[in-house]
């Protein structure tokens, strides 16, 4: 285990207090007293959310509705008004923060401002990035703001490869970018953010699984994480798909449509350890609701507090505990498996 990886384990009883401790304990009572009884019942606040900096990206990836401009809601901005109020809410009880869910956080001008606040708060935070505005200087502030851990996607070898879902992407500038991020981190002896390069498995790309270890290692990073792709019209097949079975969400059944290959259980705990927070405020269930179908409130307009114990919320809880399968977010999402 290299440094930084021992060092976002250890932050997360850095994070502990009092509050946090007895929260997230709360938090697992409730659940697996649901799981069991098959009855929701929701006491405490989320110890985990995603905050959603903005929709907006860069590149057009096919299986992203933000790359593909698919989105029913607004596109916009996360403002400071909206995170104070989130930060103010929660932050007592939250111990991690993933400052993701969909569009590019880096195009957001304070993202490091506000991941500075959460870690001043003492709470672990996150971040994706497809790596283009990864430049010296923004490396050089994201590692002074005290991020976590920093997710890298590139999903190819070389650029022909990489181009073919990353679209509208520069395969040489992200590997540059990843490059002199790890230089600067180094440059500045500073113990985080832990890098993950995360690698989606495609059809395209299947044969490159061993370049990618390989990349890896040279440039750097502290870990390879090789992840399956979400298809959103998956029953027919898709090109996508990959042929490695290992690296698939889905089977092909005996009727020739595909399926998640492992069984949905009637039960998620992410449904009650955390939540998404859109950038316009609005609190959906889990980061599978990319376009935000199912909002329970806006922390704008109403207190988190009460949010959590909206009718709506406990029935959309109820649901999952009883009939899973019929929730339509739920369908293609890999928790549990």
């Amino acid at each position: 285990m290299n440094r930084y990886l021992l060092t976002y384990y250890l932050s997360f009883f850095r994070t502990l207090t009092l509050k946090r401790l007895s929260n997230f304990l709360l938090l697992n009572i409730t659940y697996y007293f649901s799981a069991i009884t098959r009855k929701a019942f929701y006491k405490g606040m989320p110890a985990s959310i995603s905050i959603e900096p903005t929709t907006s990206c860069n590149l057009q990836c096919p299986e992203c509705p933000s790359g593909l401009r698919k989105f029913t809601r607004a596109t916009g901005s996360l403002s400071e008004e909206t995170f104070n109020r989130i930060v103010e809410q929660l932050g007592e009880k939250l111990i991690y923060v993933t400052f993701y869910f969909q569009g590019e956080p880096l195009l957001h001008r304070s993202f490091t401002d506000y991941i500075q606040k959460l870690s001043k708060a003492k709470i672990i935070t996150a971040t994706s990035t497809n790596a283009h505005f990864l430049t010296e200087e923004k490396a050089a502030q994201i590692i002074a703001s005290g991020l976590d851990r920093l997710i890298v996607s590139v999903d190819g070898a070389d650029a022909e490869t990489y181009l073919k879902y990353r679209r509208g992407g520069n395969f040489d500038q992200v590997i540059e970018n990843i490059r002199r991020f790890i230089e600067v981190r180094k440059l500045m002896k500073s113990p985080k953010p832990f890098v993950e390069m995360q690698f989606i498995v495609f059809k395209h790309n299947e044969h490159q699984i061993s370049e990618m270890k390989a990349l890896a290692k040279t440039l750097g990073v502290d870990k390879l994480a090789i992840k399956t792709a979400q298809i959103y019209e998956f029953e027919k097949g898709s090109p996508l798909m990959p042929g490695l079975v290992k690296y698939s969400r889905y089977r092909e059944t005996a009727q020739g449509v595909f399926t998640l290959k492992g069984h949905l259980p009637n039960r998620c705990y992410r449904s009650w350890s955390g939540s998404v927070v859109t950038w316009d405020g609005n609190v959906v269930p889990c980061c599978f609701d990319k376009d935000a179908t199912h909002q329970f409130g806006n922390i704008m307009k109403t207190d988190y507090k009460q949010i959590l114990q909206n009718p709506d919320y406990l029935k959309f809880r109820q649901q999952i505990l009883t009939d899973r399968s019929q929730i339509e977010i739920c369908r293609n999402c890999t928790e549990g498996l």
